[in-house]
């Protein structure tokens, strides 16, 4: 079952990292599923940044910027997958 916690508002490049602005809980160790257009992919959060600080959670309202390990685009929808 997947429940959408937010959208992607930016995208970092080089850094492969994308910001999410989240309407929902998200912690280290949750696995997401990023959904766009283009974009199709499930992937294990292994690290998570809110303003440059490392959090183990992060609650909604928060944006958060974590490592991606492939290409998203803003806009995409961000999906918290449960068991």
């Amino acid at each position: 079952m997947e429940k959408q916690i937010g959208h992607i508002t930016h995208y970092f490049g080089k850094i492969s990292v994308a910001a999410i602005d989240l309407g929902g809980e998200l912690k280290i160790g949750d696995t997401i599923h990023v959904q766009g257009h283009t974009t199709d992919f499930t992937q294990t959060v292994k690290s998570m940044q809110v303003e440059h600080e490392e959090v183990e959670t992060a609650t909604p309202g928060m944006d958060v910027a974590i490592k991606v390990e492939k290409k998203v685009r803003k806009g995409d929808t961000v999906l918290k997958v449960e068991e």
